[in-house]
């Protein structure tokens, strides 16, 4: 078992508690390895560290800066085989999908922000005034657990490209795989306490974080109502936020669409990951007439996906990250049951004993005021909803707390029509695939602020306006 340390200026140092929190495997139950309790005096270290390295960094050319990102990526790149090991291990990702799905996106993230901040318009000139744009000093990353180095990759590469000093917080169910970030970071030589690893629970740490007056953003990842809690926090001292928060997604299928590209992409949307993903498409909104030609082909996909042991190259879908999850989830594939929803596929999981794995459900008959309807459930769980004219489909799909992502399929001209009045901050068109040159983000309580793209660049600089 690896017993592991914190990284803060530049150094692997011992936390200050002398305390751990235990990494488990979910697919076997077998802890894994240790992380350093961090604590607040590991925050003020970090914190001091973060100062001293923003006063440096924040001086070189954006083209100096995107080098040492460059040579981060070379490292991921050069160890993208070893890191998907460990997403596997810690998370339970199938290791077919370990690479190619969480390895390789945070490789081309870090590729991406280091371009654009060689490209990036820091200063423009209007009628009497410029318009400057300058990195705001210390960022907090409080990342989830679901995708353990690509949020991080997304949250913090662009806050350090644009010219901060950051500070990691790792989720404590998945921490091991932002060690090896941090080892990118030493391996490219990136300048001390321009990037900080500190671990720990997010009441001894998070919150120190989101509350410490030294820091001048948090950017958080996780479920609204803690986004909430450390939204509150960081407002106490008025700093900036960022939140990408809870989701509910809804992928539209129109009438006359091409039914098994839509099956195939809102069933493989929803499920892979075992569904752990806040924009999976988790209600499927289908015309009531085609009822008899969708349910089919839901079932046939559905089957499609091997539930298994991560390690084995064969499963498709591998456990739920913890008990809590599990029982979570159980407790909603019960709750649909009892609402009077239809099972179409799948089966109320009993057992825990051997790993964390649910097998996919999909629930037919559901009605949008269910609460399997209504709450992010996080799990392999999809909702299939009827509707009878398009403006129902509209309003149901629109009928959600949450914003963060969505898909239309249709003749391209009415799903695009259709897209346009949907709330929601992305829309897949027809299946289409996300790219990082596109912002991520969310309506109403699915969050503030974007990830990805030169959108997301702009969170991370605060702007300054020089008369003249």
């Amino acid at each position: 078992m690896e017993i592991l340390k914190l990284y803060i200026g530049g150094k692997w140092i011992a936390g200050d508690s002398g305390s751990f929190i235990e990494v488990e495997n979910p697919a076997t139950k077998e802890i894994i390895a240790r992380v350093p309790e961090g604590n607040e005096t590991d925050v003020n270290r970090a914190v001091k560290a973060a100062k001293e390295g923003f006063k440096v960094w924040k001086n070189f050319t954006p083209s100096k800066r995107a080098q040492y990102l460059y040579k981060v990526a070379d490292y991921l790149e050069e160890h993208k085989e070893e890191i998907g090991v460990t997403v596997t291990s810690e998370l339970g990702i199938p290791k077919k999908l370990a690479v190619g799905w969480h390895v390789e996106a945070p490789i081309i993230e870090t590729r991406f922000f280091a371009k654009i901040a060689e490209e990036f318009e820091y200063e423009t000139k209007g009628n009497g005034h410029f318009v400057r744009r300058e990195p705001i000093g210390v960022v907090a990353g409080l990342t989830p657990w679901n995708y353990p180095l690509d949020q991080v990759t997304v949250k913090l590469l662009p806050a350090i490209a644009a010219g901060n000093a950051v500070i990691l917080k790792p989720s404590q169910m998945t921490p091991l795989s932002a060690y090896h970030l941090a080892k990118a970071m030493e391996y490219a030589k990136v300048p001390a306490g321009v990037f900080n690893l500190v671990t720990g629970r997010g009441g001894q740490v998070g919150n120190v974080l989101a509350a410490h007056p030294d820091i001048q953003m948090i950017s958080f990842t996780g479920s609204t109502g803690a986004g909430r809690q450390v939204g509150q926090l960081a407002l106490s001292n008025i700093k900036r936020i960022a939140l990408e928060l809870g989701g509910k997604s809804a992928s539209v299928v129109l009438k006359g669409a091409d039914y098994q590209k839509a099956v195939e992409a809102t069933v493989t949307k929803c499920f892979l990951n075992s569904g752990q993903t806040c924009s999976a498409w988790t209600r499927m909104i289908v015309p009531r007439e085609e009822k008899e030609k969708i349910e089919p082909l839901i079932i046939e996909q559905s089957k499609k996906f091997l539930v298994g042991d991560p390690m084995d190259g064969k499963s498709d879908i591998g456990p739920v990250i913890n008990q809590g999850a599990f029982e979570k989830i159980k407790g909603y594939i019960e709750a649909g049951l009892e609402e009077g929803a239809n099972m179409l596929i799948g089966e109320v999981p009993e057992s825990c004993e051997k790993g964390y794995y649910i097998k996919p459900v999909v629930f037919i008959d559901v009605n949008n005021t269910m609460k399997i309807a209504r709450e992010e459930i996080f799990g392999p769980v999809l909702c299939v909803i009827y509707y009878d004219t398009k403006e129902e489909a509209l309003a149901i799909a629109n009928d959600s707390p949450y914003g963060l992502s969505g898909a239309v399929f249709g003749e391209s001209k009415e799903a695009k029509a259709f897209a346009n009045e949907m709330e929601t901050g992305v829309v897949h068109l027809n299946g289409a695939a996300f790219t990082v040159e596109a912002p991520f983000g969310g309506y109403k309580q699915s969050g503030i602020g974007r990830e990805n793209s030169k959108y997301s660049f702009d969170e991370y600089l605060e702007i300054k306006a020089m008369l003249v």
